[in-house]
């Protein structure tokens, strides 16, 4: 196989800002040719999970997202913060300051990108299993979340219904049935 692999000449970074910043590169293309100007968003390493109670419940969170100015379903999770040590612990500190839960057991079900093209961070996909209530929400200051458990059946006829808007949170969803085995393919 042939190596696609651009190679970055020149980067100028034109926005910069909390948890978003857009660059200018200038790339050479392996046969020669330069791409230019190439902008490339960056943003945090995202982590979210597919998360069950003691009793086989899914925590949904229900959020309004002003960039499309609806709200949706989506899984618990957001931003890797430098004070984490790695991904599993991310996820811990998300679910627990998000929802009120922890868990006791997480199993890593990969990675994925919004955008590959553009964007330049990772999106860490758990299932988290156990969960039990031991707090409240400890929600960031712009955050107002409303926690739903359903039941797998329901989260199926909401995929049905297309309730799930965030296409990587849908990948999750998905890589979770499958290990869970309610999801053949």
């Amino acid at each position: 196989m042939r190596d696609l692999k651009w190679k970055t000449i020149k980067s100028e970074y034109l926005f910069n800002d909390l948890w978003f910043t857009v660059r200018n590169d200038t790339c050479e293309r392996p046969d020669g040719k330069l791409v230019a100007p190439y902008y490339v968003y960056e943003f945090p390493t995202w982590v979210t999970a597919f998360a069950l109670t003691e009793d086989g419940q899914v925590i949904l969170e229900r959020q309004y997202r002003h960039g499309i100015g609806e709200t949706n379903f989506e899984l618990p999770g957001g931003c890797v913060d430098d004070t984490d040590k790695n991904y599993e612990e991310a996820i811990a500190r998300e679910l627990l300051e998000e929802t009120g839960y922890a868990f006791t057991h997480y199993e890593y079900l990969g990675k994925t990108c919004a955008n590959p093209s553009t964007n330049n961070n990772w999106m860490h996909m758990y299932l988290a299993t156990g969960g039990k209530k031991v707090k409240g929400q400890e929600l960031d200051d712009n955050e107002d979340i409303e926690i739903r458990l359903v039941s797998i059946e329901e989260l199926k006829q909401l995929l049905r219904d297309n309730q799930f808007i965030q296409s990587m949170h849908v990948t999750a969803i998905f890589y979770a049935l499958s290990k869970l085995g309610e999801l053949k393919f």
